[in-house]
């Protein structure tokens, strides 16, 4: 069903449109090449939100070099956006510049989309064609992917342990347990997040800035903090700059509220019945303001809450080759009643970055969504 040419120029477009990774949210990742007679005549990458989309990027490109793409093939890695939102339908543009051939990676999981866009450029007359390096697409997405599909961001939890799971000194102190190349990756998946999450706990520990500091970035992820009784300290780190979203419960003082209010945070009330932060109804609500992925950076009760209440898709555990024997670990929750009962897990992906290992590995239930998803 397809060349080889058509996996090299969709590849390109997969290229391209990582270059989107900082800066599209809450919008996919997109990238879009047009060919005509063998020849690339335009390329272009979905711009940051209420700007032009990959397919118009393209176009633009084509005419900019003089190119005209009547007859051109387009190599799209999602399926053309059918509807109005803040700019206008890829597919009519697509359909307006007369183009011969659709190719994209997958269909848009958007339910305003969601196969529409196909079907207006088949009733156009276009040869469309789609399922091309479809996994490499979604991987790109899988955040967006998750938002359309289940109103939840994709979770990526992040530690950094030893050898025997360890993430710190009974003392508190952790830095830096991992080198600098784990370092600079764990940046890098921050700076691919739409928001970072931490909680109180490591506030008060840490006073982290979380922000994205090892490499360079266009834009600084949201940041998110529980703070279930709003006792994180006027003067912490985290409070700088832009607003960070803090959710709290019912039982929050009332003083506190004006005071972190005056310091530009935004406080969100989701209590669940025994007084908490409802942990899945935070993600609904991070997803309704257009948080695709969602990186977690906290300490192990929180951590182990969140993968209790089935909060967490994926893990990304930085190990060093060292130990700490008896020192806090990486979650904390309640024991299984049986070993088959126990969160199971899959790797996705092990490198080593310096003397440190990189786990990737997806909880079973998020395994099963995205083969849903696909």
């Amino acid at each position: 069903m397809f060349s080889q040419t058509d996996f090299t120029h969709m590849e390109r477009a997969l290229a391209l449109a990582s270059k989107g990774m900082y800066t599209t949210t809450p919008n996919p990742r997109v990238g879009c090449v047009l060919v005509k007679n063998g020849e690339v005549i335009g390329m272009g990458f979905t711009q940051p939100a209420g700007q032009d989309h990959a397919e118009v990027q393209a176009l633009k490109d084509a005419r900019a070099r003089g190119k005209d793409p009547r007859g051109a093939t387009a190599y799209v890695t999602l399926e053309p956006c059918s509807h109005f939102g803040r700019t206008p339908p890829c597919a009519h543009a697509l359909i307006d510049a007369r183009v011969e051939k659709v190719i994209a990676a997958m269909e848009d999981p958007n339910p305003s989309v969601s196969g529409r866009g196909l079907t207006m450029l088949r009733d156009a007359g276009i040869d469309v064609r789609c399922g091309l390096l479809s996994n490499e697409a979604h991987e790109m997405n899988i955040g967006f992917v998750s938002r359309m599909t289940r109103r939840r961001p994709w979770v990526r939890m992040k530690v950094a342990a030893t050898l025997d799971g360890r993430t710190g000194l009974p003392s508190g102190e952790s830095q830096w347990i991992t080198g600098e190349d784990a370092r600079a990756d764990g940046h890098a998946w921050r700076a691919r997040a739409c928001a970072i999450l931490t909680g109180i706990g490591t506030v008060r520990e840490d006073d982290p800035q979380l922000t994205v500091r090892a490499i360079d970035t266009p834009r600084q992820p949201q940041r998110v903090l529980i703070d279930s009784r709003l006792d994180v300290p006027e003067n912490a780190r985290i409070l700088d700059g832009a607003p960070t979203w803090i959710f709290h419960s019912a039982d929050a003082d009332p003083a506190r509220i004006d005071v972190l209010r005056e310091r530009g945070a935004e406080l969100i009330e989701l209590a669940n019945e025994h007084g908490k932060v409802d942990l899945p109804a935070m993600l609904t609500a991070l997803a309704d303001r257009g948080i695709n992925e969602l990186h977690v950076e906290a300490g192990h009760k929180l951590n182990g809450s969140l993968i209790r209440e089935s909060c967490v898709d994926e893990l990304l555990i930085y190990l060093a080759p060292s130990l700490l024997g008896s020192a806090p670990g990486m979650f904390d929750f309640a024991p299984p009643a049986t070993l088959e009962a126990r969160p199971h897990l899959k790797f996705h992906r092990i490198d080593r970055l310096g003397d440190d290992l990189r786990i990737l590995a997806r909880f079973a239930e998020a395994k099963s969504v995205t083969n849903e998803l696909r």
